[in-house]
């Protein structure tokens, strides 16, 4: 059995195969998710498995290096917007490196979902807590 924090082996998959610059998405409940991206489906019920939680357990396993984000994220849901960047801020410090922070319009985050290799759906219910990452390199 594995034995390091990521579990899914969808996601595992997802992580061993990215490249540099390559895109995952993290959506909640609601975000559309195009028929042409991979769509690893989490979501048991309302906030199970939260936002929060998924990217924490996904930054356990990935070098990211950019981020992108709707502006409306941090006007509608600031105290859980904040908590991400709270995260990212402890994530950038344990890696020694420095994160792209990008905000986009809501409408334009969605085009940028189409070019993700996948979409990871949660099952949280707080409206745009959603977010691309980009691969780094741990080099």
């Amino acid at each position: 059995m594995k034995k390091s924090t990521l579990l899914n082996a969808d996601i595992a998959y997802l992580v061993a195969t990215l490249g540099h610059t390559d895109e995952i998405t993290i959506a909640d409940a609601g975000l559309p998710i195009p028929d042409h991206v991979q769509r690893i489906d989490l979501a048991l019920t309302h906030g199970v498995p939260s936002f929060l939680d998924t990217v924490r357990v996904i930054l356990t396993e990935s070098q990211i290096e950019g981020v992108v984000m709707a502006e409306e994220f941090a006007k509608v849901s600031p105290d859980l917007y904040q908590a991400l960047l709270e995260l990212l801020a402890v994530e950038q410090q344990r890696c020694g490196k420095t994160f792209s922070i990008q905000t986009v319009s809501h409408e334009e985050f969605k085009v940028r979902t189409q070019s993700s290799k996948a979409v990871v759906r949660t099952g949280e219910c707080t409206p745009y807590a959603n977010v691309i990452f980009q691969a780094g390199v741990v080099f």
